[in-house]
């Protein structure tokens, strides 16, 4: 998942040379990153979560 990061920040840089507005554009990849780290942390609890009601039963 990680080369996910990248392509994000390659086609970011790219429409940011365009279009000219970088800060926009670098503030919008953190903002994908962060929801992207948000996700697969919530995943990972979902699975830990799942399994762990499972091995109760």
């Amino acid at each position: 998942m990680n080369w996910w990061y990248g392509l994000y920040f390659l086609i970011l840089g790219i429409i940011s040379v365009f279009t000219g507005e970088l800060i926009t554009f670098l503030m919008l990849g953190f903002i994908l990153l962060s929801l992207q780290n948000i996700n697969t942390t919530l995943k990972k609890i979902h699975r830990d979560s799942k399994g762990n009601s499972q091995a109760g039963e």
